[in-house]
């Protein structure tokens, strides 16, 4: 070839800086969302970001001073609030905006900062300012009463919180992934959670301005039962229901009325309210005949309504419904309420509340009736103390959560309206029936007769494998339950009936619950199979085996279980609570077909 011209040689340069500049700038496009369209674009992109950080920001404040009730603060944070999601949101949706969400690279990325910058300008218009405006202090009670007037008053301002929170959060859910940047994946991937949490709590606010005037006797008096579940003893829900105590409740006022212990009931010839034949299969006629094994199922309406039975057999009245708890949830409260004197005996305070109630007192007071005596006394205490000292509302919010969210607190409602207003939360103690999430039950039941509860430890992890033909999945559920308890030196009242063999033996019995339409495989115990009896409840196969830990040992429990067809590849685990925290890993995968 011959040498080019000078001409040709500019217009050469000129051509490769022209394809130099388009490539730089499509690097830009696919790695930067704010550069789509150039610097005019990406300077809006950049304030529309700093927009939405001062946003963040001030959502933070926002929370903590509606909860502290600075209700003055907060108007005024929320007006900063309102006016950066507005210019965020005026940011994102003008016309050069909308062209670029156009766009064949960038364009997703685009659209989906438009819809979160409307939608979060959608919750500080309409969600926040009647949180603002809500007391918090009217969902707690004041010298033993609960303003049930104002309570009702909250309601349309909670009812259309609710609604808009749950408006935004189906906006953002419906917004396409796997096409975005990192940095937008990530902000909707939190905003999701975010969004999941606050409609979480609005939903409860809003059930609770709903429901608590007629549970607490705005119209006609109410009896419930609160139960006390003894997790040193573990049953399906938590623990065997050692103590009950009856509270009555009228015109927002609650008082307790009456303590007593499960060994009051007695015991009964045959069920108190008729079982089905998979509840026989699965836990024989003890279901229904023994107070403490009416929760050997984990479906907490069941072990609700038999106790119920059974405490109206024994004692008769009224009972609207049965509420139950644990040390555990006691500790989180306690924190809110500060220590608690219990007369004749040490102070209770949330870090020693659990060792007080589920082993110091075994070790310490042999008599069964003078450990009833201490937890009634404890329990009364710590009633006395929520009902009738002032608290911080963040505080017990916080408390609350944290119970509901691990299944600590628990209700059923005698009513049937009431029941269908909470069977879908964790509230309710119910797995769903229809789930588009692959709900996996690990359920413990105590098979030693004994109080070595306090020592066991447990892990669990659940995998998601590939899909079969048919859009099935297998999962792998691996179960790590560890024993803690000395080789020596229990008392008695701790070694119980040493059903397992060993006094210092732990026995449980593990119930694998399937996802809805799926199944157990098989099992294996530390690496060897090991055999599963099977039933059914309410629509999940269900795999029961044994395991015996001795002190300071460790057992691994493996499960395979059959997800349903064209499953979503999104798993759950529920687990019976324990004294401690269950440490779990739960996986994820794409659906069968994507």
């Amino acid at each position: 070839m011959g040498e080019q011209s000078p001409v040709r040689r500019t217009r050469s340069r000129r051509a490769v800086r022209r394809n130099l500049r388009r490539i730089l700038l499509t690097t830009l496009v696919v790695g930067c969302l704010l550069a789509l369209l150039g610097g005019w674009l990406g300077l809006r992109g950049w304030q529309a970001r700093g927009h939405l950080e001062n946003a963040a920001s001030l959502a933070q404040d926002l929370s903590r001073q509606v909860l502290d009730g600075e209700t003055a603060q907060a108007r005024r944070t929320l007006e900063a609030l309102q006016q950066q999601t507005a210019a965020a949101r005026s940011r994102t949706g003008d016309v050069g905006w909308r062209a670029a969400s156009s766009a064949p690279y960038g364009g997703p990325s685009m659209s989906a900062v438009r819809e979160l910058a409307a939608g979060l300008d959608e919750l500080a218009r309409r969600a926040f300012p009647a949180l603002v405006e809500l007391n918090p202090r009217t969902l707690l009670p004041s010298e033993g009463r609960l303003d049930l007037t104002a309570l009702r008053g909250t309601l349309p301002s909670l009812v259309e919180a609710d609604t808009a929170v749950r408006e935004v959060r189906d906006r953002i859910a419906g917004l396409p992934s796997g096409d975005l940047v990192p940095s937008v994946e990530q902000a909707v991937t939190r905003l999701r959670v975010e969004l999941n949490r606050l409609a979480a709590a609005t939903g409860v606010a809003r059930r609770a301005a709903t429901l608590l005037p007629t549970l607490l006797g705005a119209d006609h008096p109410r009896t419930y039962l609160v139960l006390f579940q003894n997790l040193a003893e573990p049953r399906a829900t938590g623990g065997i229901f050692g103590a009950f105590a009856v509270v009555r409740a009228e015109k927002g006022e609650v008082k307790l009325v009456r303590q007593g212990a499960a060994t009051d009931l007695n015991t009964f010839r045959r069920p108190v309210v008729p079982l089905t034949k998979q509840q026989r299969a699965l836990y024989t006629d003890l279901l229904g005949i023994y107070p403490a094994d009416v929760n050997l199922t984990p479906h907490f309406p069941t072990a609700a309504r038999l106790f119920r039975e059974m405490y109206l057999r024994v004692v008769g009245g009224t009972v609207d419904g049965v509420l139950a708890t644990d040390p555990v949830a006691l500790s989180y409260l306690l924190k809110a309420t500060g220590p608690v004197a219990v007369p004749g005996y040490p102070k209770l305070t949330g870090p020693t509340v659990v060792r007080a109630l589920l082993s110091d007192t075994y070790q310490r007071i042999e008599k069964p009736a003078q450990q009833d005596r201490y937890f009634a006394a404890s329990a009364r205490a710590v009633f006395d103390a929520l009902l009738k000292r002032t608290l911080n509302p963040q505080a017990v919010a916080q408390a609350v959560d944290q119970a509901v969210t691990e299944r600590r607190l628990l209700f059923w409602s005698a009513h049937p309206d009431e029941q269908r207003e909470i069977v879908d939360t964790r509230l309710a103690g119910v797995l769903p029936e229809r789930e588009t999430v692959s709900n996996v039950g690990v359920f413990l039941n105590d098979g030693s007769g004994a109080k070595l509860g306090y020592y066991l430890h447990r892990s669990a992890e659940l995998g998601v494998g590939d899909c079969r033909d048919d859009g099935s999945r297998e999962l792998q559920l691996r179960l790590t339950l560890r024993s803690s308890a000395p080789a020596s030196g229990l008392s008695e009242s701790v070694r119980g009936l040493a059903m397992s063999g060993d006094p210092y033996t732990i026995r449980v019995l593990v119930s694998v619950f399937s996802p809805v339409r799926g199944s157990p495989l098989n099992a294996r115990l530390d690496g060897r199979p090991v055999p599963m009896g099977g039933g059914v409840e309410r629509g999940r196969q269900v795999g029961v085996t044994s395991v015996d830990i001795g002190p300071g040992r460790t057992r691994v429990l493996e499960v395979s279980l059959l997800t349903p067809p064209r499953s979503s590849g999104e798993v759950g685990l529920w687990l019976t609570p324990g004294v401690t925290p269950w440490t779990t890993r739960v996986g994820s995968a794409p659906a069968c077909g994507r």
